[in-house]
């Protein structure tokens, strides 16, 4: 395997930067990084063509749960491998997509049916179709159901629809011209609320913001689309307890539905093997993705509720059926890769395992407040964000002696056999689920010496 890709002969740099293009990369920036070939996974680390072990520090793009190479996982993907590699689910069924989506509505309280998808972006592009879709089945030429509610600083992928309703103009200006309108009301983001409200009245502005515009729009929303637990990607805006489930009173009183992204927040990422249970918040519809075959292979999920799943049945000629699917819907391998993930999740009781470790960074996040440039520390279950700042103030610490941070960071952490993926100025900790004591301590130290070191360049 190794001879096929060549890697020994120190051209595999040259051949990156000639043919391949990054995500979310400014690759004009990239052309002149030495950023690692990595060619082998093992436990909580990634190794470079040079024999450099890096601790992964985001879980390999916040997916990754029990490490690299766990055997159980990479035994049933041989496993399926060896007996089925893919079957369509367009007019078939297979063994692994089935067992799965038992697994998962056993999991899911108050969901019935599963619809597969590749990755989580589309996962909620189908979450999308749906809610608006049951309206128009359920209410006919009477529907007027067709406007979104959104959050704030809210990702949900990037497919048109998911960049619509996870709009953030810095990613997605360009796309504008083909984004339908989603009403977007503000999420509870207390380290930038501004300081003439408290934190528990800027949480009531943000609930009171979303019931005016349920209230001035009554009749005419679909959903209320939102992350559940927090917002990672905005800035891991973690939300003050019952936010969500406040959300969630209001979907039902104004009879909308309520539609979760569990991608990145759910299986064990927040503390809780599903997050919206955790927040006393049900949905209509809800997705998961990302952990969901232990960051192995890409698959996700939607799961909708009896009631919702029940407005897509009736005669072929109605046109009631959801016009959604991909090629590898409910691939066989994929499934059977998540079969076992789940089952290890029970056999090794990680849930528990997670709030230990979760209690270990609550801790710790508090020596990251000594340095003048921590504006704020934020942090639930596995998933920690250190938000780093001008010193003294609360204006973003965007550039370092021309570099933009980020960059910076990324390279400072490197230097110290660590790989992290910041969101601009706000580093985030993202470690593998199962990741042991003593390598999330190592990874919380060297995080500690990327920011001295950033704080003394600053100075």
């Amino acid at each position: 395997m190794h001879e096929y890709y060549a890697y020994k002969n120190g051209n595999l740099k040259t051949r990156d930067k000639t043919y391949v293009w990054h995500p979310y990369t400014q690759m004009s920036d990239w052309l002149r990084m030495d950023a690692p070939v990595i060619v082998k996974g093992e436990g909580f680390y990634l190794i470079d063509d040079k024999g450099n072990r890096y601790l992964d520090g985001v879980a390999s793009m916040w997916c990754n749960v029990w490490g690299h190479s766990r055997r159980e996982i990479v035994d049933a993907i041989i496993e399926q491998v060896r007996v089925l590699q893919h079957s369509t689910l367009f007019g078939l069924c297979n063994e692994p997509s089935i067992v799965l989506a038992e697994l998962l509505v056993k999991m899911a309280k108050g969901m019935g049916k599963v619809f597969y998808s590749d990755d989580g972006s589309t996962a909620m592009e189908v979450a999308i179709k749906m809610a608006i879709q049951y309206w128009h089945n359920k209410l006919g030429s009477s529907n007027k159901r067709r406007e979104i509610i959104a959050l704030e600083h809210g990702y949900h992928g990037d497919t048109v629809g998911a960049m619509s309703i996870g709009y953030i103009e810095h990613f997605f200006k360009p796309y504008q011209p083909l984004l339908f309108k989603v009403r977007h009301v503000p999420s509870p983001y207390l380290y930038r609320k501004g300081r003439e409200m408290g934190d528990a009245d800027y949480v009531q502005y943000c609930i009171d913001s979303l019931e005016h515009e349920l209230k001035a729009n009554e009749g005419r929303v679909a959903a209320v689309v939102m992350e559940s637990g927090a917002q990672i990607a905005g800035g891991a805006i973690v939300y003050p307890d019952g936010y969500q489930r406040e959300v969630s009173r209001l979907c039902k009183r104004y009879d909308t539905l309520l539609v979760l992204d569990e991608v990145a927040t759910g299986l064990g990422r927040l503390g809780s093997m599903v997050e919206y249970i955790a927040q006393d918040s049900m949905p209509d519809i809800v997705a998961f993705g990302k952990m969901l075959t232990a960051g192995y292979l890409p698959l996700a999920a939607t799961l909708a509720s009896d009631e919702i799943f029940n407005a897509f049945l009736g005669r072929y000629e109605e046109g009631k059926h959801l016009f959604h699917g991909h090629t590898f819907t409910g691939n066989p391998i994929a499934c059977a890769c998540a079969v076992a993930n789940l089952r290890l999740y029970e056999q090794e009781g990680l849930i528990s395992k997670v709030k230990s470790s979760s209690a270990l960074i609550a801790r710790r996040l508090e020596e990251f407040r000594c340095y003048p440039i921590v504006g704020d520390v934020r942090h639930k279950g596995m998933l920690a964000a250190i938000e780093l700042v001008k010193a003294n103030g609360k204006d973003p610490l965007l550039t370092l002696s021309g570099r933009r941070i980020n960059y910076a960071i990324m390279e400072e952490a490197l230097k110290r056999g660590l790989f992290l993926r910041p969101l601009g100025h706000i580093m985030l900790l993202v470690p593998p689920l199962a990741i042991g004591r003593e390598e999330l301590d190592m990874l919380i130290d060297k995080a500690l010496e990327v920011v001295g070191a950033i704080a003394r360049l600053v100075e």
